[in-house]
């Protein structure tokens, strides 16, 4: 029997050829879920099963429709993130804040993914204000180096979309009951089971919240944001106090409860908010307080096994260049940091 060989494993032919009817009847960018329900917070995951005519995938493009607020994308690990905001056709309620602007297009950029495999690319938001039985169109461009697909046709008014040769992909809109759970935030940015009642690894550590010496460094108010369920990815934030007359620098982060712990640094520019990890860590120079916060410099916890929950404490292991290793606990507050 022909085999063909990936990442190790193995895969009969006759598993490639249901693989492949499958990718073929999957062949347009969709959603891995294609029903919402009425003012909810959710994971939107677009699934890109291919590339361009056998070239790899290299920028991501999607826009996002009125209705879908507040939105806030996954980074993904050797992709480079931006988001364009603009303004809103109306207003919409955010926790009491009237938000009228946010996030209308994202893009990952810069990455390399194989016309020979799939990969999901995810955005956190608010479907707000929109009818049961509405379809939200979100129109996505694929690009692979220099060739481009756009994915971002829409049928007219009770028009079949089944014929067109390349649909948007589409959210339905459906009726819910009125007691969504509005946990916002991706925590994007992105642990039940780490709280302080006798869970593994924390003895030794310091209680959530409170200030941590090592050396000259003093490291204070670190807390991380709650997730929605399933979220994969989460954020860590803390501030970072040298007081002594010595440069030190943030080397790296390990927690025991994510796959990989990364350092990000966020910008907005002329509308434009990047995204993107710091593999140099971060530099704290003698006299100097560094913050950690959303919006700025922020830890980005990769592959987490369960959502943080608000009340539930993460640990995590500083390492700095001169102060060494530092044990700190960060108290999951509420999706908005409060």
């Amino acid at each position: 029997m022909k085999t063909i060989k990936t990442f190790g494993k193995t895969l009969g032919l006759a598993a490639l050829l249901s693989a492949t009817a499958i990718a073929g009847a999957q062949a347009h960018v969709t959603f891995l879920d294609k029903e919402v329900t009425q003012d909810s917070t959710i994971l939107a995951t677009l699934q890109v099963p291919h590339g361009c005519d056998g070239k790899a995938t290299t920028e991501v493009r999607v826009k996002l429709p009125e209705g879908f607020v507040f939105a806030k994308p996954q980074p993904k690990a050797g992709w480079e993130l931006e988001v364009i905001k603009g303004d809103y056709q109306k207003t919409y309620d955010n926790h009491g804040d009237k938000m009228n602007k946010g996030a209308i297009e994202v893009r990952w950029k810069n990455g390399n993914l194989s016309d020979d495999f799939y990969d999901t690319f995810v955005i956190q938001g608010k479907v707000s204000g929109v009818e049961a039985g509405t379809s939200l169109a979100f129109p996505v461009t694929q690009m692979c180096g220099d060739m481009v697909t756009g994915w971002d046709q829409v049928a007219k008014e009770g028009g079949d979309a089944h014929g067109l040769k390349s649909p948007a992909p589409l959210l339905k809109v459906v009726a819910g009951e009125d007691h969504s759970h509005d946990h916002d935030d991706m925590a994007g940015m992105d642990m039940s089971g780490m709280n302080m009642s006798g869970t593994a690894g924390m003895g030794a550590a310091t209680p959530a919240g409170e200030a941590v010496k090592a050396g000259d460094l003093e490291i204070s108010g670190g807390f991380a944001k709650a997730m929605l369920p399933g979220q994969p990815v989460g954020g860590g934030f803390f501030t970072v106090k040298n007081n002594g007359k010595t440069d030190d620098r943030l080397l790296s982060v390990t927690s025991p409860v994510s796959g990989e712990v990364q350092i990000h640094e966020m910008e907005t520019k002329d509308n434009v908010m990047r995204m993107r990890q710091l593999k140099d860590g971060i530099a704290i120079a003698a006299g100097e307080t560094i913050k950690l916060e959303p919006g700025n410099l922020h830890l980005m916890f990769q592959k987490v096994k369960t959502p943080f929950k608000q009340g539930d404490t993460v640990p995590v292991t500083l390492t700095f260049e001169k102060a060494g290793k530092v044990d700190l606990v960060l108290q999951v507050l509420s999706a908005q940091g409060k």
